[in-house]
C-alpha cells in the first residue's frame, strides 16, 4: 500500500485517537503509570493535539511531539503514524517541565 501524498498527518492522528486505532506500546503503559498520567487524559485530550515537533526519520515510522492540554494539565504526546495500516502508536507522554520548555511548552529553551 501507497502513502497518500496529500494526508494531514495532525488529522489522521485525531482521526485515529477518536476511532480507537491505537497501539499502547509497553513503553508508554510504563511511563504512564510512572507519571501519574491515565490514558484517558491522552484520549480525552484530543481536541486540543497540536505537533510541535517532527521527526520524519524516527527508529521505524514518521513520529510526532504533541502538545495536548485536559482540563488544566499539559502533556506531551509522542505519536508515531502508521498510515499503511490506518493506527497510531503512543510512544511516550510527559509533563513538560519549565527547565526544559519555554512557557508556552510549545518551544524547546536552548540549551
Amino acid at each position: 500500500m501507497s502513502k497518500p501524498t496529500n494526508i494531514d498527518i495532525l488529522d489522521f492522528i485525531k482521526s485515529c485517537i477518536r476511532r480507537g486505532k491505537i497501539h499502547w506500546t509497553y513503553h508508554v503503559n510504563m511511563r504512564l503509570k510512572g507519571r501519574f498520567i491515565p490514558r484517558e487524559v491522552i484520549l480525552a485530550s484530543v481536541d486540543s493535539y497540536e505537533i510541535i515537533e517532527e521527526y520524519p526519520k524516527d527508529k521505524y515510522l514518521p513520529s510526532y511531539l504533541i502538545y495536548a492540554q485536559y482540563r488544566d494539565q499539559i502533556i506531551h504526546i509522542q505519536i508515531a503514524a502508521n498510515v499503511d495500516i490506518d493506527r497510531v502508536i503512543i510512544v511516550t507522554a510527559y509533563e513538560p517541565t519549565p527547565d526544559k520548555w519555554k512557557e508556552d511548552f510549545k518551544s524547546r529553551r536552548q540549551s
